[in-house]
């Protein structure tokens, strides 16, 4: 049925058609999706991103043609927050602008990515999240990795068949993704290694806390809350 792009800061992406519907992740401002049907005020939606499928209200969706989609310059939006064309939209790390510049990524090392991961800290945990309006934690970990030029699945279970897995948790660097299960050995959560076996994740808000082999300590409860199941490297 077409190509369409978000034209709002973030779009809800939902399981039904339904503004009740459950949100499985978001749609970030630019960014662009294959039309797959219409349901009542909803379409269905691909995205080119990362393949996510979901129903958006058509009034965040602008239709484009194939045609502009492969000549427009796209470039992800790397400020912490900035405003888009003249109806001063108020956009969010990781949205995708028009740009005649192609050069706007920030270089992908260790470090950088890390940088970038602090600059979300305090940044309120939304379940299906993906921006500074609000992320959960594979949202925080793809979107921090995106404006690095680098694709990561868009759930932690898929994040985490990525990459080469350490054999000690010592031997990690910043921007090593660290994966967390349940009882059930199920993988639920996702963080990223910063310096002195520190991890910066979304739990309540974006937090940093302390990392040992059995997993995050949280300082102010005084206890483990995350169980660690291994760390990868993707860099």
């Amino acid at each position: 049925m077409g190509k369409a792009v978000c034209n709002v800061s973030a779009a809800p992406l939902r399981l039904e058609p339904t503004h009740r519907s459950e949100m499985v992740s978001q749609m970030l401002y630019g960014e662009s999706a294959d039309v797959l049907e219409t349901a009542g005020h909803f379409q269905k939606v691909r995205m080119d991103y990362d393949g996510y499928e979901g129903f958006v209200h058509h009034t965040q969706l602008t239709a484009i043609s194939d045609e502009e989609f492969s000549t427009q310059p796209v470039s992800i939006f790397t400020e912490l927050f900035g405003f888009a064309g003249s109806d001063s939209v108020m956009i969010s790390m990781g949205s995708e602008v028009i740009s005649r510049d192609k050069t706007e990524l920030f270089p992908a090392t260790h470090e950088s990515i890390a940088k970038t991961a602090m600059l979300f800290l305090n940044t309120p945990y939304l379940w299906s999240g993906r921006s500074f309006f609000g992320v959960d934690c594979s949202g925080f970990m793809q979107i921090v990795f995106k404006v690095h030029g680098l694709l990561l699945p868009r759930d932690a279970y898929r994040q985490a068949e990525e990459g080469t897995v350490l054999d000690f948790i010592e031997e990690s660097l910043p921007a090593d993704l660290a994966f967390f299960e349940d009882e059930e050995g199920r993988i639920v959560h996702v963080g990223m290694m910063l310096e002195d076996q520190r991890i910066i994740h979304a739990y309540g808000k974006v937090r940093i806390d302390l990392m040992d082999s059995s997993g995050i300590f949280n300082t102010d409860l005084n206890r483990h809350t995350h169980r660690l199941r291994f760390v990868r490297r993707l860099l």
